[in-house]
């Protein structure tokens, strides 16, 4: 059986959501975040002290986007995967990566510098300007999801996975506020979803179980 370690409403939160659509068996391992500081034991597991970590068999894996485009590859197959014989399988890897490289990447910087640095050391300037980068990259999805329901191949994909993400992240940094009509309308379909809703049952069962605190709907991770 596969096993993902996760942190609550982290990057992770896309491996667990892709497991949950799918619906494989998968044990799932909660962790206060960051692990690296609160789950010293962790770095035994993962050098780097960072989550993702699925491990399946002898393959293991860090990268959150990655995790979603090997599970739907590897085990369908799956209309969350897009194939290499459509007309959108182009589309399906860029909006994948899209999600994680350039959407998630100026968000960590605003929840780093208005979060978890200490109060010293944050800094209003940075989270500014790094929440107009996102938001400025967000007009991309804007289109999209203005003429389609989801981001390709005319389907839910892993692609929608990566970006919706990036959107749950949005709204637990107060950015959500700042969504245009159609991404707006876009992270609802997807917040609608079983297999999204699933994830979440799951994180909060595991958390509970394990001793590791809930996050609230409203909070950062």
């Amino acid at each position: 059986m596969m096993t993902l370690y996760h942190c609550a409403a982290a990057r992770s939160f896309r491996p667990l959501w892709t497991l949950e659509e799918l619906g494989l068996p998968y044990e799932l391992k909660m962790l206060p975040f960051p692990p690296r500081v609160h789950a010293k034991h962790y770095l035994g597991i993962n050098p780097l002290g960072t989550i993702p970590l699925l491990l399946d068999g002898d393959t293991r894996m860090t990268e959150s986007a990655a995790i979603a485009q090997y599970l739907v590859t590897k085990y369908g197959p799956t209309p969350l995967a897009v194939g290499i014989d459509e007309a959108a399988y182009g589309a399906f890897l860029n909006w994948l990566h899209f999600g994680e490289a350039t959407l998630t990447f100026p968000q960590t910087l605003v929840l780093r510098y208005s979060q978890l640095e200490p109060e010293e050391r944050r800094h209003p300037q940075v989270v500014e300007d790094y929440s107009k980068w996102f938001l400025g990259r967000l007009r991309a999805i804007e289109a999209v999801t203005a003429t389609s329901e989801f981001m390709c191949a005319g389907r839910f994909t892993a692609a929608d996975i990566s970006v919706g993400y990036a959107l749950l992240l949005a709204q637990r940094l107060g950015l959500s506020a700042h969504f245009g009509p159609s991404v707006a309308a876009y992270w609802q379909r997807l917040q609608a979803r079983d297999g999204y809703r699933s994830a979440v049952e799951a994180e909060n069962v595991a958390s509970d179980a394990q001793g590791v605190p809930r996050r609230s709907q409203g909070s950062s991770f």
